[in-house]
């Protein structure tokens, strides 16, 4: 079923940014709560948000699929224990044909501007198609949508075919081309083995070796889909096993790093499997503790850096050319073909510069000097009625993160509920709150291996604060979310305006 197109209206009671899992999420969360008055905008042509953008070969999840959907929308017809990224689109369409709400998302619509007015306790909200005035905005923007192009220079005058693995141009035919990836995070390990095979040579740019483990990836038996199909507490129990098995990791990456020994040396026996010359093997064999940089899982991007036509490269690029790379041992590489895989803006949000709250800063000129820093990943002082899913250090290096998102969505209706029950027209968290919440995570922060693991990672600022991930077990942060606590906000009623002649 095809969106309808319509005019935006002028105002609504919930503005939702984003149309992936969380902006998807929250319109059927909302609607389930009987908050009908709300418009989800994308600034995309449909529903998807990272798995509709992200459509490079061999685009897949890293966690299972029965974990990584939401669960109150079970798929049993997943072909795979691990999901190709076109079953993942495919089922948030679905999910949102049928929960009723896709006549709710204004698609090709962005927000360039939202300002908070103190005068009529709303958000003014400026699009590439009109303005809408909302009681609330809730961002689900999300921190993998906007690519981060590398520092590298030179790299504007490269006359081949230059993209970003997140912007993949299916135009360009790589058969038989001279191709450089630069980056050897989650995309381009599936990125590499699925070109390989293809390209006449690949060069591929590591910064710094990843661990990378075995992925257990099977398809599903007849069998099984039709027990999904039919007996749900199949489903449920697959889900539940696969969730608390990923939740021992957690213990290795928070409190001691230790218990992420036999992670490393299941990660280190995959190397072994994959790489059998010991030059290269060197080479990709981290020097830190695993989990410092998220741990990346593979059967066969081992054996394609193995491949004869393949050359991985661990000296610094130093400037691409017309036509080339050239690192700084002066080793100069003819290249058709650049694809960049180096991530996103993950601690620095975009859609936070677009924010302005009470006093007309941004988000982004509140976090520059210390870092994003929110009540709860949810709430920020000083923007009111500003709801973030997946924000400030609600991120995961082990587990699916629309369990994260499902747990904001619950302490976000509960905080519309009691907004609607004691005729609240504004909330926002107090500072000491914030500063209380954001103390704790910093303090415990110091003790995990991303602090404290030997490397530098997407998940640090540029302070050297990790802003981006949960330093806990995920069960206790739906737990501190399970309900709206009104005590650590201050709550304002509506205004009340009087006629001339009161």
């Amino acid at each position: 079923m095809a969106p309808r197109t319509f005019d935006l209206p002028a105002s609504v009671d919930h503005l939702v940014i984003g149309a992936g899992f969380a902006g998807l999420g929250t319109a059927i969360k909302l609607a389930e709560s009987g908050e009908d008055d709300f418009l989800v905008i994308e600034k995309d042509g449909g529903i998807g948000g990272t798995w509709r953008a992200n459509t490079y070969p061999g685009a897949a999840c890293d966690v299972p699929s029965q974990l990584y959907s939401f669960s109150f929308a079970p798929n049993p017809t997943w072909s795979m224990s691990f999901s190709p990224q076109p079953e993942i689109e495919t089922y948030l369409l679905h999910v949102a044909e049928e929960s009723g709400t896709l006549d709710r998302f204004a698609f090709g619509t962005e927000l360039t501007d939202a300002r908070w007015d103190e005068s009529d306790q709303r958000w003014h909200v400026t699009t590439n198609r009109g303005e809408i005035v909302a009681k609330t905005l809730i961002s689900g923007s999300g921190g993998l949508s906007e690519p981060r192009m590398p520092d590298v220079d030179g790299i504007e005058n490269f006359q081949g075919e230059v993209f970003h693995s997140a912007r993949w141009n299916h135009d360009v035919d790589l058969n038989g081309k001279r191709v450089a990836v630069i980056g050897t995070g989650a995309s381009s390990i599936q990125i590499v083995p699925s070109i390989q095979p293809d390209v006449e040579h690949l060069d591929v740019y590591q910064r710094t070796a990843p661990y990378v483990l075995a992925r257990n990836d099977r398809p599903y038996r007849a069998l099984e889909k039709l027990l999904f199909k039919h007996v749900p507490g199949v489903q449920r129990a697959y889900r539940t096993g696969i969730y608390w098995a990923r939740e021992l990791y957690v213990p290795g990456f928070v409190w001691n790093p230790k218990l992420a020994t036999p992670a490393k040396k299941m990660a280190l026996a995959n190397l072994a499997k994959g790489i059998k010359d010991p030059q290269l093997r060197a080479k990709v064999t981290p020097n830190y503790q695993i989990g410092c940089k998220r741990i990346l899982i593979s059967n066969t991007y081992y054996p394609a850096l193995a491949a004869d036509n393949v050359d991985l490269v661990t000296d610094p690029i130093l400037k691409v050319t017309g036509s080339a790379v050239i690192t700084t041992d002066g080793v100069e590489r003819p290249i058709d073909v650049l694809i960049v895989a180096t991530g996103f803006q993950t601690t620095e949000q975009p859609i936070a510069a677009h924010i302005h709250g009470r006093d007309g800063h941004s988000l982004r000129d509140v976090w520059a000097e210390h870092g994003m820093a929110s009540y709860k990943g949810t709430t920020t002082r000083g923007f009111p009625n500003l709801f973030q899913i997946v924000g400030a250090n609600t991120g995961l290096g082990h587990s699916s993160m629309v369990f994260m998102i499902e747990s904001q969505l619950a302490y976000i209706v509960d905080a519309l509920r009691t907004m609607k029950e004691q005729d609240i027209a504004v909330l926002e968290p107090h500072q000491s709150a914030q500063d209380e919440w954001n103390n704790d995570l910093q303090r415990r922060m110091r003790r995990t291996v991303w602090s404290a693991g030997g490397c530098s990672s997407w998940y640090l600022d540029a302070h050297g604060k990790n802003t981006t991930l949960w330093p806990r077990a995920t069960f206790t942060f739906r737990r501190l979310l399970a309900r709206f606590d009104a005590d650590n906000y201050d709550l304002e009623p509506a205004h009340i305006t009087q006629g001339a002649d009161a």
